[in-house]
């Protein structure tokens, strides 16, 4: 049972990261876009890169709940 938890915090972790990395490749290249037309976007669009970040971090939470359960 222990190799099925391993798996389990490895996908936890695994594909909140690539999520992530999708999301930020995506985001990032309409957001260079935005700020080349209008620099008054930069604030937000730094905001909209950063948030799927929090996938990763809520990845890395449920994989440190199920070590220590």
């Amino acid at each position: 049972m222990e190799n099925l938890q391993d798996i389990g915090i490895g996908l936890a972790v695994g594909l909140s990261a690539i999520g992530t990395g999708y999301a930020q490749a995506k985001i990032g290249s309409a957001a260079v876009a935005a700020i080349q037309e209008d620099r008054k976007l930069t604030g937000i669009m730094i905001v909209l890169v950063a948030l799927p970040e929090t996938m990763v971090i809520l990845g890395f939470v449920v994989a440190v709940l199920m070590i220590y359960r």
